[in-house]
């Protein structure tokens, strides 16, 4: 999504936020009710604004998916792109796949909601494959061997997942880069 305040056009800087508005309206209804609760309806709702007004920037609901997806995915490919290089870099890495509260843990189970939805929504695809590259090169300096580097990414994964399952033997941050050291140590 672009940032609205490097917009210098006026409408389009407010269709932006209004945009934005929508997708984190989204986001908080995934966190609360489910990805399956999302209607243009309940986003409106949410955001505070009249249902036209989704139907005006998001065509469909899966329009309106597909940017919450692609919002989420930013946030991401941004940190890990700013992610240091060694065992600092690492440790920050883990730092983002461990949830330590329930708002950070909602929001992960929001996020997978999202990611396993593009199984079956081709739309949704490309942010899954641009993760997928974005840990990849990420990995890369840790791992020279891409069957390593699809087994970290995998555990990776995992990790996110049991986060977002399990608030009991969820993986702290310093556990996460445990494995992810010997993960990579071998």
């Amino acid at each position: 999504m672009t940032d609205p305040d490097r917009i210098q056009d006026g409408r389009r800087r407010k269709g932006e936020q209004r945009r934005r508005l929508l997708v984190e309206a989204a986001m908080r209804v995934i966190e609360r009710d489910g990805a399956g609760s999302v209607s243009q309806r309940r986003v409106a709702a949410e955001a505070g604004v009249p249902p036209s007004a989704v139907t005006y920037y998001f065509a469909a609901v899966d329009d309106l998916l597909v940017a919450t997806l692609t919002s989420v995915n930013d946030l991401y490919v941004e940190r890990i792109d700013a992610l240091g290089p060694g065992d600092e870099g690492l440790a920050a890495l883990a730092r983002l796949i461990a949830p330590t509260t329930e708002v950070t843990r909602a929001h992960l189970v929001a996020e997978c909601e999202l990611f396993l939805m593009a199984a079956r929504r081709p739309a949704m695809r490309p942010e899954i494959q641009r993760w997928t590259a974005t840990l990849d090169a990420f990995l890369a300096p840790y791992a020279a061997d891409p069957v390593q580097r699809t087994g970290v990414a995998t555990a990776i994964e995992g990790m996110f997942l049991r986060g977002a399952y399990s608030d009991a033997d969820a993986p702290g941050p310093d556990e996460a880069h445990r494995v992810l050291r010997r993960l990579l140590d071998r």
